[in-house]
């Protein structure tokens, strides 16, 4: 039986955002610890762990640390002597963003090599997370290791949530990107896809041929497309629910991760698919009007409530 915790399974960067002139502000995200950051700030008391893999150097040492102000555990994960973080800088031009990376050695890529401690992690959760991202950092030894890994927690009784999340520089070709997506989707309950990435990835044309696709194989569907509304496919019936219009974003980092965490935040809460990505697009909506991913507990909180 699951217990009442959250986990989320990927790669925790070093951020430097916030640009003025030569100098540059430095925190911590990546997109499944974004999504895990509002997922733990809504969800009440539930226990929250990042399953990763970290370094032993001082970078490292601060990223643990500031999980661990922020109430977020990192359960079994190893640390692996020689290793550190990866690194991403956040270039604006206006609100909209492009990143430049150094993440090649990063320690994350081996949070898979420990079978046995990646399983532990996911045991008794009420929530796994993953995404696309976490897939494309691993060889695929050990991309097997973590999807039988999630496999079996679902199979305890966890539910899955996974975001394909394509990003096409990380993969060795797209073929590699179709195939281990699927395979995702295969054990997965609920998928938070974004219509751009499906439609660069697969070609689909529109949300509605997204959701069709994905629905043959997930049973809850919510396909996200920036400010146009996000498609809500369940048990055979689809519907729209209109985004928010911001006049004056900010910076859209970490916009897409924070609808995925305020979104399952509230369907474990209980909340119905249509009122779960309403309070998703408040939060989105608040995320974008603040620099860098991770806004203040706070402030997700009440665009949470409304």
């Amino acid at each position: 039986m699951a217990g009442n915790g959250v986990a989320s399974i990927g790669e925790c960067m070093l951020e430097l955002s916030g640009q003025t002139g030569p100098n540059w502000r430095m925190g911590f995200a990546g997109d499944t610890f974004n999504t895990l950051w509002a997922l733990h700030a809504l969800s009440g008391d539930r226990p929250a762990t990042y399953v990763s893999a970290f370094g032993d150097d001082p970078f490292s040492q601060g990223q643990i640390g500031f999980l661990a102000e922020n109430g977020i555990g990192i359960g079994s994960s190893p640390i692996i002597a020689g290793t550190r973080p990866g690194l991403y800088a956040i270039t604006l031009t206006g609100a909209e963003r492009s990143f430049t990376y150094w993440r090649g050695d990063a320690a994350a890529r081996q949070l898979a090599s420990d079978p046995a401690a990646l399983s532990k992690n996911l045991e008794n959760q009420s929530l796994v997370y993953f995404s696309g991202i976490t897939l494309a950092i691993l060889e695929d030894a050990a991309r097997a290791t973590l999807l039988t890994a999630v496999a079996k927690a679902r199979a305890a009784g966890s539910t899955v949530a996974f975001d394909p999340n394509y990003r096409p520089r990380l993969w060795r070709k797209r073929g590699d990107a179709q195939s281990a997506i699927t395979e995702a989707l295969a054990v997965t309950d609920i998928a938070l896809p974004t219509f751009p990435d499906e439609q660069m990835l697969f070609g689909d044309a529109t949300p509605q041929a997204t959701a069709e696709r994905l629905g043959q194989l997930v049973a809850e569907v919510v396909v996200k497309n920036g400010e146009q509304p996000a498609l809500i496919a369940e048990n055979g019936t689809s519907h729209d629910v209109p985004a928010i219009h911001v006049a004056e974003p900010v910076d859209t980092t970490g916009a897409g991760d924070s609808f995925n965490g305020a979104y399952l935040a509230a369907r474990l809460a209980g909340h119905a698919p249509a009122d779960a990505v309403l309070r998703a697009h408040r939060v989105a909506a608040a995320v974008v009007q603040v620099r860098g991913a991770l806004a203040p507990f706070e402030i997700l909180r009440t665009a949470f409530d409304g």
